[in-house]
This record gives structure tokens, C-alpha cells and sequence, in this order.
């Protein structure tokens, strides 16, 4: 790096662009973020790169990877643009120094089911924030600004991200009221058969679950297969079999029945996972906070989950 390099001489307007295109990893979503075109910030990369003396990019087929001097550049210079932030919003409203937009990714069942009613309530403590959500079931990346903060099912193994576990969600047995009437009204470990199922079509996770659980099943097992979950929630909320869901999530629905509660099932950890920037931006911390205490008192008294039977203890331990 150039000796002579003096970030307090510089336009910040250089280092903001840098930050913009090292979080949003190409001159053209950087550009949209700040509101300004992608030729004038191409020539704000390039006047800073003359002032540091050092390449701070290299191209790839997909996206500005950082060089080694920027990696070591782009938090300090984080830190100096909130700082002035700070000093610049001091006296303004909390309105003002919130308003912005937040992208979240979360899967599609809590998604669809469990965030809206959270983000309503948010919407109306603070209506200056804008929410982008990302609903699949598959692990965005953080470090890469395909979001900003995440509600994962699994602990992150990401080292450069901010995490917390919220709280471990229960998981049930249910069926629709109907199909359980139709089937004698009761089901039992060894009646499992008289009621239809809905299971995943490519994945084995079910069957070997039930596999180590004692129970001989395979693929034709269940009656109705799908690996997309939201569908499968769907499905068990129309009658097409038995399925595992969320026992909060499923207890809501008037039409559905908790069966085979002896039959003891993993908890889902729920963690709820951040980029970095959630140190310097107040308004991913207020969605942060906002998340985790929404989402951790979600459960309430589902989470005191029933114990398994005498019968299926003693089934366990003769196995």
C-alpha cells in the first residue's frame, strides 16, 4: 500500500463506493444500492486505487472478487463511513436513520407461515423499514450479500457472520381429523399402516428416520411424496395423509390432530444468523432484536413437547 495513502484527505464518496462494491460483489447491484451509475463508480474504484497505489479487485465470471489489500481495507473503512453516518444523523429522527430496506431469507414453510404475522407487527412499530424476503430452503450466503440476516433450521458454519440460537422448535405426528375418523379414530406404533402417509420423493431422510426408529418401511410407505416441505404442509392440511410438521405450526390448524405423540422426534434449532454489518447499521439491529425475541416466543406452550410413552420406552430398550 502507498505510503503517502491518507483516507482523512480522501472524497469519502471513494470509500463509500469501495464498501458498496466489496458488500454487494459486482459495479452493477452496487450502483442500485447507492442510487448513482456504474460508469461514475467505476471511476470512484479506480481514483481509489490510484490513492492506495494497490489493485483492490479482481474479476471473476460471476462477481469484483476483493483483493488482499481490500479485505484488509474494507472493515476499517466500514467503520469510518458508519462513524460519520453517526455524526451526520446525530440530531436527525429515528425515522430518518431507519429508513432503508432489509433482505431476509428464511425456508419456504416459515416463509409462508411463520414470518408474515411477525413482519406485519414490525411493519407497524417501524413502517419506514422495507423488507425484500427470500423464501427457499436453501442455505443463502451471508458473506455475499444474498442477504442480511437469515433464519436458519441448522447451525451456521459460516466464521464471519453473527449468530444466535433462539430456541428449539418440537415436531409432531398430525393428520387431518377427517382421515383419522375414517381410519377407526385412533392410530397406534403398531397400527401405523391404516392411515395413509406423505413422505419426501427424492430424499430418504423420513425412511431412515423410521428405520432407526424400529419401524421396516420403505418408499411405498408413503402414499403421497414431495420434497418441496410447503407442499407437504399442504397436503397434510388437506387430508393426504400423516406428516410431520411443526408442532406449533400444525396446532394452529383447527382441522388437524397430533397422533402419535409417544413416538419421540427431533427438535428444529432455529437460529437466527446476520451479516457483520448488523454491528454498525441500526436498522438491521432493530430487525435483528425485533426477530429473535418474535421468534423465539413463537412456540409458547408447544414447546413442552409431551414425553414418550411407557410402551414406546420399553420398545426402544428390547432393540
Amino acid at each position: 500500500m502507498a505510503a503517502a495513502f491518507d483516507p482523512t484527505r480522501l472524497d469519502w464518496n471513494l470509500l463509500r463506493a469501495f464498501v458498496a462494491v466489496v458488500e454487494q460483489g459486482s459495479l452493477t447491484r452496487a450502483a442500485a444500492h447507492l442510487g448513482t451509475s456504474q460508469p461514475t463508480l467505476s471511476r470512484q474504484v479506480a481514483a481509489l486505487e490510484a490513492a492506495v497505489g494497490a489493485p483492490l479487485f479482481e474479476r471473476t465470471a460471476r462477481r469484483l472478487v476483493p483483493s488482499a489489500v481490500a479485505q484488509a481495507m474494507v472493515e476499517p473503512a466500514s467503520r469510518m463511513l458508519a462513524a460519520a453516518e453517526a455524526c451526520a444523523h446525530a440530531g436527525a429522527a429515528p425515522v430518518q436513520q431507519l429508513a432503508g430496506s432489509v433482505r431476509l431469507t428464511a425456508s419456504q414453510v416459515v416463509s409462508a407461515h411463520v414470518l408474515p404475522p411477525m413482519l406485519a407487527r414490525l411493519a407497524g412499530l417501524h413502517p419506514e423499514i422495507q423488507v425484500e424476503l427470500v423464501a427457499s430452503d436453501t442455505l443463502g450466503n451471508l458473506l455475499e450479500r444474498e442477504a442480511d440476516i437469515a433464519v436458519r433450521m441448522v447451525q451456521p458454519t459460516q466464521g464471519a457472520v453473527i449468530t444466535r440460537h433462539l430456541v428449539d422448535w418440537p415436531l409432531g405426528f398430525f393428520v387431518h381429523r377427517d382421515l383419522l375418523a375414517a381410519a377407526g379414530g385412533t392410530v397406534s406404533p403398531d397400527t401405523l399402516h391404516r392411515l395413509r402417509w406423505i413422505g419426501f420423493d427424492q430424499s430418504t431422510q423420513l425412511i431412515e428416520g423410521f428405520q432407526r426408529a424400529g419401524f421396516a418401511v420403505d418408499k411405498r410407505f408413503f402414499a403421497f411424496r414431495c420434497d418441496n416441505q410447503l407442499v407437504t404442509f399442504e397436503a397434510l392440511r388437506a387430508g393426504l395423509g400423516v406428516a410431520i410438521a411443526m408442532v406449533p405450526l400444525a396446532a394452529s390448524q383447527p382441522q388437524l390432530v397430533r397422533v402419535l405423540s409417544e413416538l419421540e422426534l427431533p427438535v428444529l434449532p432455529v437460529w437466527l444468523t446476520a451479516h457483520r454489518e448488523l454491528r454498525s447499521s441500526r436498522r438491521l439491529r432493530v430487525v435483528f432484536d425485533f426477530l429473535a425475541e418474535a421468534l423465539a416466543g413463537w412456540a409458547g406452550p408447544a414447546l413442552a413437547a409431551p414425553p414418550p410413552s411407557a410402551a414406546v420406552s420399553a420398545r426402544r430398550s428390547r432393540r
